[in-house]
């Protein structure tokens, strides 16, 4: 077993996903398990197409936990299948069928096939923001800079 806190979470295996496998792990320090395509026939994912594959299970997760459906690195590196709105939150009042918004970002075809592990769920902790509103934030040497801002102005420096 992994060093993690293990959290008691309550699933239903739906009537489509009844011969599958539950979410499990890979490996004892993995931290997502597996999700399983619960399709009744292939699916061919063309290129740049995107589709939502159902799990077949539903969960109950407790209050101040989520869910979250990332890709599978193995299928992102071969074929360019990734979770189109990685990651995928799942909350803790949600009690539908986990579906995966796979989109194939490849230039071939992909097909899945029943019982494929097409995603992993990583359960986490989270806080819930209480805003303040406040007239002006405090000071930080990044201050506004952007998207790609972080170190630029230590290169520059060093450049000069």
């Amino acid at each position: 077993m992994s060093g993690a806190e293990p959290v008691e979470i309550e699933i239903v295996r739906l009537p489509h996903g009844r011969d599958l496998q539950l979410p499990d792990y890979a490996t004892a320090a993995a931290a997502g398990a597996d999700l399983l395509a619960a399709i009744d026939h292939d699916v061919e994912l063309g290129s740049l197409e995107r589709c939502i594959v159902p799990t077949g299970i539903s969960i109950a997760l407790p209050v101040g936990f989520e869910a979250q459906v990332r890709p599978r690195s193995g299928l992102a590196a071969r074929h360019g299948i990734t979770v189109a709105n990685a990651p995928g939150t799942i909350d803790a009042d949600y009690r539908g069928e986990i579906g995966v918004i796979l989109v194939n970002l490849g230039k071939e075809p992909f097909r899945i096939t029943r019982g494929m592990r097409i995603a992993q769920l990583i359960v986490t902790r989270h806080a819930r923001a209480v805003w303040r509103e406040v007239s002006q934030l405090d000071q930080t040497a990044r201050g506004t800079g952007g998207f790609g801002s972080t170190g630029v102005a230590a290169e520059a420096s060093q450049r000069s």
